[in-house]
């Protein structure tokens, strides 16, 4: 999601030695590996995809097993009271580091992720944008993850945060608005201790409908213009490829929506979407950054695929 600013210190504050002792309790066989197999990335579920140890962005989000046996970190998850989506404790190695990247696929178009680091050590640095940032255990940040960012653990030990995603509400967001005002310092004055409360229930709210079976017209409108409006205001981009792309992807969007007006949800509808994403892959520019984002410089042919084409059907009602 984007951000007005890399980095937002939210106003909470948080037992990083408590967290660090649930965490100490899971063993090795618990962490899953990066999905991408980034070499001293791993992780832990805690609300993931029908509840399992998987990465998947799809279908209802329900806590994992891992959850149940973390009290306070129940506590701390349902202290923010948002809906809440996929959440993990992310590990680090020493010497490790997750490169480069943006996160730019249709989940992140929508949602902002919370760090809590509960393990950690002075040469943890996370870049974002022209900045860089130590985030320090009991801490809660939020960053702007439409920017180029990185990690990288300097340090000796490994570092694990718990990262909370959530699209959030407007009391979340007044709240962001209002930590985006002040100094980080100030921010960090006026921060609220969750402590960890023996015996209290936590009520966590998680995503039960992430996405629909087939994207409603209207959001794959506003996802295109948002590209649109993105790629056009690129200087380096070419004037008439950004005439070509800009007639595609309007194109999709009113073939789109006259396909919804006949078959909507209906399974019939199935063969006849995907074969308009189908038609569009096929018309896209064989050099995947032919066109760019001013934003941030990522190829628009990703972006288009990760966050309408990919995302416009759920899984149950692709027939691939």
């Amino acid at each position: 999601m984007r951000l007005s600013k890399p980095f937002i210190r939210l106003p909470f504050r948080f037992d990083a030695e408590r967290l660090a002792a649930e965490v100490a309790q899971f063993a090795e066989a618990d962490w899953m590996p990066h999905p991408n197999d980034l070499p001293g990335n791993s992780a832990i579920a805690l609300i993931s995809s029908g509840g399992g140890d998987n990465d998947s962005f799809e279908g209802e989000k329900q806590p994992t097993p891992h959850l149940t046996k973390c009290p306070y970190m129940q506590q701390v998850m349902a202290g923010f009271g948002e809906v809440l989506s996929r959440s993990r404790l992310m590990r680090l190695a020493a010497g490790a580091e997750v490169s480069l990247h943006v996160d730019f696929n249709y989940h992140w178009f929508s949602r902002v992720r919370i760090h809590i680091p509960v393990v950690t050590n002075p040469e943890v640095i996370f870049h974002c944008g022209a900045e860089r940032l130590h985030m320090q255990a009991g801490e809660c940040w939020i960053f702007d993850s439409w920017r180029r960012h990185r990690v990288v653990n300097g340090g000796g030990a490994g570092r694990v945060h718990l990262v909370i995603d959530t699209c959030g509400s407007s009391r979340f967001w007044r709240m962001v608005r209002e930590a985006e005002a002040q100094p980080s310092a100030a921010v960090a004055a006026a921060a609220r201790l969750l402590p960890f409360q023996p015996g209290q229930q936590a009520l966590i709210r998680t995503e039960r409908f992430s996405n629909l079976p087939v994207m409603a017209p209207g959001e794959c409108e506003a996802l295109t213009e948002d590209l649109i409006a993105d790629f056009s205001a690129n200087p380096e981009n070419d004037a008439q490829l950004v005439g070509d792309y800009t007639a595609l992807l309007r194109g999709f969007a009113q073939d789109w929506r006259e396909l919804w007006l006949l078959h909507g949800h209906r399974p019939e509808g199935c063969p006849h979407y995907q074969a308009l994403i189908q038609a569009t892959r096929r018309q896209l520019h064989p050099n995947r950054r032919a066109l760019t984002t001013a934003s941030n410089d990522i190829g628009v042919n990703a972006v288009f695929a990760q966050r309408v084409l990919n995302a416009a059907l759920a899984p149950e009602a692709r027939m691939e």
